[in-house]
Parts: C-alpha cells; sequence; structure tokens
C-alpha cells in the first residue's frame, strides 16, 4: 500500500485516505463537519487539518473538550459572561465562540455537552449570535464549527440525551476516522515514525525496528489507538541502548491485553465487549476511575456516564471516584 502525508496525518489506509481527502474537498465550504472514531484515531489532528486548508486559517484555531470541562463552568466557558454575572465575575470575559469569530472552533468530544447547552449551541448554529450570561444584547460571530464524538450519537438522539435537532444540525458532513485496528498497514508505517520524531525529541540513536519488534507490534490490537501506539513506541525508544528496538523494549499493557482475549466472544455485541472491557479495568484498577479512564482511552466523564447507563440497564457497579 502507498504511504500519503496529509499534513501530520499519516496513513497507508485507503479508507483513512479517502476520509481526509473528503476532509479536503469540504475544508473550503462554511459546512459544519461531525467527526466520529475512537479516542486517540486522531480527531482533532483531522479537524486542524480541515482548518488549516479553509479559508480562516489565517485564524487561530479554537478548541474545548466538552467532557474536560466541569459542567458547571462549560456554558461560562463557551459562551462568555458579563461583569457581575456571578459572583467572582469581576470583569467580563469572551467566550471560546467570540474567541473563533472568523475562525473554526472545535468541539470535542460533544456528546458530554449537557442538553440544556446543546439548546444555546443551536441558536449559535441558526442565528449565528452568542448570548453572554448576564448579556443585555446578542453578540454576532461567523464560526466554522467542527465536532468530534467517540459515541453513537443517532442513538443517544433515540434515547433521549441527544438533541435531534442539533444532530442533524452538526451531522452535514459526517466524517469517521478508522480505530488503528482496522488499519493494519497503518501500525508499522507510523511506529516508525514515531520512531524517528521520539529519537530526535530525546537525542538517542536509535533507528529501525527489529523484526521481532514488528512482529509484537502487529499482534497488539491497539484499544488506545494511535495515541497509545506513540506512547509505546516513545517508551521503547527510551528504554532501547542501541540502534535497534527490540521485542523487550516493546511494553504494552499486559492487564488490557489479557482483558480483551478474555471478554471477547463470538456472537458478542460491540456494546457488550466494550461494557466488559470497562467493568474489567475497573476491577483490575480496584474501582480507580481516574487510570481506568487512562488505560481505556477515554474521559472520566465519559466513564461515568457508561456506567450510569450500565446502572440504569439493571446493574449495580458502585465504583469509587
Amino acid at each position: 500500500m502507498i504511504k500519503k502525508e496529509f499534513g501530520s496525518l499519516i496513513t497507508c489506509d485507503p479508507q483513512f485516505q479517502d476520509v481526509i481527502e473528503t476532509a479536503t474537498n469540504v475544508a473550503q465550504s462554511k459546512a459544519t463537519i461531525l467527526i466520529y472514531g475512537e479516542s486517540g484515531t486522531g480527531k482533532e489532528l483531522l479537524a486542524k487539518y480541515i482548518h488549516d486548508r479553509s479559508p480562516r486559517s489565517h485564524r487561530r484555531f479554537v478548541a474545548i473538550n466538552c467532557a474536560a470541562v466541569p459542567e458547571g463552568l462549560l456554558e461560562s466557558e463557551l459562551f462568555g459572561y458579563e461583569r457581575g454575572a456571578f459572583t467572582g465575575a469581576v470583569q467580563a470575559k469572551p467566550g471560546k465562540f467570540e474567541r473563533a469569530n472568523e475562525s473554526t472552533i472545535l468541539l470535542d468530544e460533544i456528546s458530554e455537552m449537557p442538553l440544556g447547552l446543546q439548546a444555546k449551541l443551536l441558536r449559535v448554529l441558526q442565528q449565528e449570535e452568542v448570548d453572554r450570561l448576564g448579556g443585555k444584547t446578542p453578540v454576532k460571530v461567523n464560526i466554522r464549527i467542527i465536532a468530534t464524538t467517540n459515541r453513537d450519537l443517532a442513538a443517544m438522539v433515540k434515547d433521549g440525551k441527544f438533541r435531534e435537532d442539533l444532530y442533524y444540525r452538526i451531522n452535514v458532513i459526517p466524517l469517521r476516522i478508522p480505530s488503528l485496528r482496522e488499519r493494519q498497514e497503518d501500525v508499522i508505517t507510523l511506529a516508525e515514525h514515531f520512531l524517528r520524531v521520539s529519537a530526535i525529541l530525546n537525542g538517542r540513536n536509535v533507528n529501525r525496528l527489529s523484526p521481532g519488534a514488528v512482529v509484537k507490534l502487529k499482534q497488539w490490537k491497539w484499544p488506545g489507538n494511535v495515541r497509545e501506539l506513540e506512547n509505546v513506541v516513545e517508551r521503547a525508544v527510551l528504554l532501547c541502548r542501541g540502534e535497534e528496538i527490540r521485542p523487550d523494549h516493546i511494553q504494552v499493557d499486559a492487564r488490557l491485553a489479557s482483558q480483551v482475549e478474555s471478554q471477547i466472544a463470538v456472537g458478542m455485541t460491540i456494546a457488550e465487549m466494550e461494557k466488559n472491557l470497562i467493568l474489567k479495568t475497573l476491577e483490575q484498577t480496584r474501582q480507580n476511575r481516574t487510570q481506568a479512564a487512562r488505560l481505556l482511552g477515554i474521559s472520566i466523564r465519559t466513564l461515568r456516564n457508561k456506567l450510569n447507563e450500565y446502572r440504569q440497564d439493571g446493574g449495580n457497579h458502585e465504583e469509587s471516584v
């Protein structure tokens, strides 16, 4: 397969190349884009790639992770506020939408946005104006919105957890990034790229993967996707004392390996496998949600939402924070 480089995106996979080419074709438009993909697949990189090829590229790319900001602060972060809007608001502050005026804003993990804020976001899309907290008049904005999600938004709409009208508004151009498991040829291509970068950054004279290391990299299923691969390769570069990375330098999380293998059975749905993996990881981390979320490559809020779903389905999962 032929390796192609699209800015910071590197892939041999024809499916992913098609996704990037579609992104290139729509970059010049103002159309709202929704990028689907598992955590660690490069959704933010694709969003930045689109911005850099748009007429807005001369303006600063603005991003916010809807899952990383506490729910009570997300509204003020996005919409801004006027002086005196709440206790501690000693001066007015523009939100992310205003700062992204004439540019692009990335709403990362939009599935984690509360329903109340979804209604306000819909107004931004429809009216192209923002209401600051405590403000008396709306502020006009000209922004291009790119959203990302690692969840099935259509299913969330059906369950009443995501607004249907907003879903259709943001799903104008849907782009799905395939997982690294679906891009087998990319494993070594990306590993060699990360090796070169890490060797330079860390001042190491490492320049190649041994045949055994290649085999080991190909055998792993990469639940953390590209982000996990990058971390594994950097760790290998730091452990290596010669010029060649050997199999023993490739250290993946053995706990996750056994979990993935033991929790998969023929006939299982993806949702069932996901649930088993999450619960098993929590068990292995002694119910430490922070550590479990890191191993799974998801946010703590996403993990909390998943556990709430399982609890509503009849399970009893009382994990410590």
